[in-house]
């Protein structure tokens, strides 16, 4: 699996600089990437900017620089704002909708933009004392206008494991409970207080699908803002590949897949849905299969 170079210039050193969102916004250069519910605006497979003066109501804070070094900031629409929808051929829609429609820089602006418009809209509030809180650092930071606790963006991590057998030749997947059993991917879960990545993995692994893991490798990771994960993508192999079972809550059905059963379903042609080239567990899968093919 390719692990990409950052593509987003983040123009950290903007920041501090006094009352730059007020200056940026003032600046006919600058462009806007709004965000509203977790979506975005995109023509032609790219994210679409649009000026200041563009969005009459929003919160506002620093994305970074676009590849030819224009200023991005972004707006954070309020549901209600119909006012942004003007053009025939814009069309609202969020990270699940564009999969592999968009390149690795619109990705990765996208996931940024939708990951800290979720937390300007929630995190109005000091988490400690209730107190109102003032955005500083560009939108990046917030600090509590009583207890003077600063306050950032979160990120929970999580694992997402490949499974696989000892000989390498089968895929070990399970069905969610909440997808009815119409689709199954890799297993996944939250890294708990105190506990490594590695330590959730083994964990995860056996209480969703009731196997031992052998062995375990990192591969990728990948921001999912659904809405502030962080998914760390491993490949595992099995001790004991007969112990398989589902944990009948989370999980409901539990699958070992040949290669021929993969390649099939990456088609789209069964036996099973597998889930969408959004997500990196579609990634991990398909590493899988290219790798023993």
């Amino acid at each position: 699996m390719t692990i990409p170079r950052p593509s987003l210039d983040r123009a950290a050193e903007l920041r501090e600089e006094p009352d730059v969102l007020d200056r940026l916004r003032d600046d006919p250069a600058t462009r806007v990437i709004v965000v509203r519910e977790g979506r975005v605006r995109v023509v032609d497979s790219a994210l679409l900017r649009v000026t200041p003066d563009a969005v009459v109501e929003a919160t506002w804070a620093l994305l970074g620089r676009d590849a030819d070094g224009t200023v991005l900031l972004l707006a954070a629409a309020p549901p209600e704002n119909d006012a942004l929808d003007t053009a025939p051929d814009e069309i609202w829609l969020g990270l699940r909708d564009l999969g592999g429609r968009i390149d690795g820089q619109e990705s990765e602006l996208l996931t940024s933009a939708i990951a800290l418009a979720g937390w300007l809209q929630d995190a109005a509030f000091c988490p400690t004392c209730g107190g109102r809180t003032e955005l500083q650092q560009g939108g990046w930071s917030r600090r509590c206008l009583v207890c003077g606790r600063q306050h950032f963006p979160r990120t929970d991590p999580a694992v997402i494991v490949a499974v696989e057998s000892r000989d390498g030749e089968r895929l070990l997947l399970g069905a969610n409970a909440n997808w009815g059993g119409r689709m199954f991917s890799c297993f996944a879960g939250f890294t708990e207080a105190g506990e490594s990545l590695e330590s959730t993995a083994y964990r995860e692994i056996e209480e969703e699908a009731g196997v031992r893991l052998s062995a375990l490798r990192y591969l990728s990771s990948q921001a999912w803002p659904f809405p502030r994960s962080l998914m760390v993508g491993f490949r595992a192999v099995v001790d004991d590949e007969s112990a398989a079972r589902a944990d009948g809550e989370e999980i409901i059905e539990v699958r070992w897949f040949t290669r021929a059963e993969i390649g099939s379903a990456l088609a789209g042609d069964g036996p099973v849905g597998l889930p969408g080239p959004a997500s990196i567990a579609r990634a991990l899968i398909v590493d899988w299969y290219e790798d023993h093919a």
